[in-house]
C-alpha cells in the first residue's frame, strides 16, 4: 500500500459519519445529558479525519515528508484517544478514561504543530 494515511483518513471519515448517525438516532435516548459529550467526540473526529485527508493528499503532491507523516499519525492517534474516550465516557464507560481525553488533545496539538513546522520549512 502506497499511503496508509489516505486509508486511515477514509476510515476515520466513514466511522465518524456512522458514529454520528448512530448517536443521533440509535443512542439519543440512552445518552441523555451525555449527548453533548458524544457530539464533541464526533466533531473532533470528523474535523481531524478531514485534516488527515489533507495531509495524505499533500504527501502525494510534495512527496514523502517525515513531518507530514508524523502529523498525520499524531492526528489519527488524537481521534482514537480523544474521541474514543469521549464515546466511552458518554456510554458510561470507566471514569479512568477521563484523563485519556486530554492525551488525545495533545495528539491533535502535536499534529497541527508538525503541520505548521512543515509549512514553515517549505516557506523558508
Amino acid at each position: 500500500m502506497r499511503d496508509p494515511l489516505l486509508l486511515v483518513a477514509a476510515l476515520l471519515g466513514a466511522s465518524g459519519v456512522a458514529l454520528g448517525a448512530f448517536g443521533a438516532h440509535g443512542l439519543r435516548a440512552r445518552l441523555g445529558e451525555s449527548l453533548s459529550t458524544w457530539e464533541t467526540g464526533i466533531t473532533y473526529h470528523l474535523v481531524h479525519a478531514l485534516a488527515l485527508l489533507g495531509i495524505a493528499l499533500l504527501l502525494r503532491l510534495v512527496g514523502d515528508s517525515a513531518l507530514l507523516r508524523w502529523a498525520g499519525w499524531a492526528m489519527a492517534f488524537g481521534v482514537l484517544a480523544f474521541s474514543g474516550s469521549l464515546y466511552a465516557l458518554a456510554l458510561d464507560g470507566p471514569r479512568w478514561l477521563g484523563p485519556v481525553t486530554p492525551v488525545g488533545g495533545l495528539g491533535f496539538l502535536l499534529g497541527w504543530s508538525l503541520l505548521a513546522g512543515f509549512a514553515l520549512r517549505e516557506a523558508g
